[in-house]
C-alpha cells in the first residue's frame, strides 16, 4: 500500500488541481513534475492520442526532452492501454513484445507503468511512469498513480464540457493569451525538424523574454501585469504569418517558430526588426503609460544546428547576451 506521506501528497496534488481550473496543459505538467519524486519514477509523461498516434502533451524526468515526440498507437503499450482501457505494466521493455523498443530506448527507460485517462468514458490518453531499470515500479506504486489518474481525469471533465476539441485546445494553448503552450510549441518544432528530407526550406526560432514584468507585477499588481503579458501576445502574434507559430512557453517567455524563412540569416533579421518595433510601441492601461521592450535571440535551423535542444539553447544564450548588453548599457 501507499504510504501515509504518498497519500498526503496526493491529497495536496489534487488541491494544487482544483486551484489550476481551465489551464489543462498546467494540471498536466504539474502532475508530471509530481510523479517523479512521488515514487521514485526517473520520468513521467502524459500522452494524449491524436488519431494513430500517442503524443506527448506534458513531460518530466528523462521524459523532458521529448516533449512533443510522436509515437504510433499500433505496436506501443500506450496504445495498447487506450485499446483496453486498462492500466498496463512492463517490467523490461527489452523482453516486453507489446513495447516500441526503439522508441523506449531512445527515451532511456526500462520499465514503466501506463494508466488510462478516461474522458467521458473514453480513453483519450495515458498517464506513464518510467524507470531506467528493470523492475522500476511496485504494486503500491501502482495503486498511488491510480488515485492520480483518476484526478487529471477529473481535470480533463471540469476543464471542459464542450468536446475533445475544446480538450485538445486547453491541454496545448496557454488560457491567458491563446497562444500555443509549450508542449504544443515543442511538437511544432518536432515537425519542422522531422520535414527537413523532404523540404528544403529552412526555418527560424526566436526566444523571447519580456523585460520589466516583475517591476510592473511588483509596482502595480498581477492584474496588470496580465493584461501587459496579453497586449505583448497579441503585437508579436500579429508580426506572425499563418505558417509560424507563436507560443507563451510560461511567465514572461515567448517563443516562435519561423517556418519557411530565408534566405538566411537575413530572413530572420528582418523579422526580429518587425517584432521589436511592434513591441516598442506605447502601452497604456489603468492611465499608466508603461514600456514593453524585449529581448530576443534568434539561431536557424539547419544553418545553426539540425538538433532541437542545441537550436533551442543556441537562441537561449543570444537572447540572454541580448538582455545582459542592454543591462550593461543601462548601468
Amino acid at each position: 500500500m501507499p504510504t501515509k506521506n504518498q497519500l498526503l501528497e496526493i491529497n495536496a496534488l489534487q488541491t494544487a488541481i482544483i486551484k489550476l481550473g481551465p489551464d489543462l496543459g498546467a494540471v498536466l505538467s504539474l502532475v508530471v513534475d509530481t510523479i517523479v519524486p512521488l515514487i521514485a519514477a526517473d520520468g513521467a509523461v502524459i500522452e494524449l492520442a491524436e488519431g494513430d498516434e500517442m503524443v506527448y502533451r506534458a513531460a518530466s524526468g528523462i521524459g523532458a526532452a521529448h516533449l512533443g515526440l510522436r509515437l504510433q498507437r499500433e505496436g506501443s503499450l500506450s496504445g495498447a492501454c487506450i485499446a483496453i482501457g486498462k492500466t498496463l505494466r512492463s517490467d523490461d521493455t527489452d523482453a516486453d513484445p507489446r513495447v516500441d523498443r526503439e522508441a523506449c530506448r531512445r527515451v532511456g527507460l526500462r520499465s514503466m507503468l501506463v494508466l488510462p485517462l478516461i474522458y467521458r468514458e473514453q480513453a483519450i490518453g495515458v498517464l506513464k511512469a518510467m524507470s531506467i531499470t528493470p523492475k522500476g515500479f511496485s504494486a503500491a506504486d501502482e495503486t498511488l498513480l491510480n488515485l492520480l489518474s483518476e484526478s487529471v481525469s477529473a481535470a480533463m471533465y471540469h476543464a471542459t464540457q464542450l468536446g475533445s476539441d475544446d480538450l485538445f485546445h486547453r491541454a496545448t494553448h496557454d488560457p491567458l493569451t491563446g497562444l500555443a503552450n509549450r508542449a504544443l510549441f515543442m511538437d511544432r518544432l518536432r515537425n519542422v525538424i522531422a520535414r527537413r528530407p523532404r523540404t528544403t526550406a529552412p526555418a527560424g526560432v526566436l526566444m523571447i523574454d519580456m523585460d520589466g514584468l516583475k517591476r510592473i507585477n511588483d509596482t502595480y499588481g498581477h492584474r496588470t501585469g496580465d493584461l501587459v503579458i496579453r497586449e505583448f501576445a497579441q503585437r508579436i502574434h500579429a508580426t506572425a504569418r499563418h505558417s509560424d507559430t507563436v507560443a507563451r512557453l510560461g511567465g514572461d517567455e515567448f517563443a516562435i517558430i519561423l517556418q519557411p524563412v530565408e534566405p538566411i540569416p537575413h530572413g530572420i533579421e528582418a523579422a526580429v526588426d518587425r517584432l521589436e518595433q511592434q513591441i516598442s510601441q506605447p502601452f497604456s492601461v489603468d492611465g499608466l503609460a508603461l514600456p514593453l521592450r524585449a529581448s530576443i535571440g534568434a539561431a536557424a535551423f539547419p544553418h545553426d544546428s539540425d538538433d532541437i535542444a542545441a537550436l533551442l539553447e543556441l537562441a537561449d544564450q543570444r537572447m540572454y547576451a541580448c538582455k545582459n548588453a542592454r543591462y550593461a548599457q543601462a548601468h
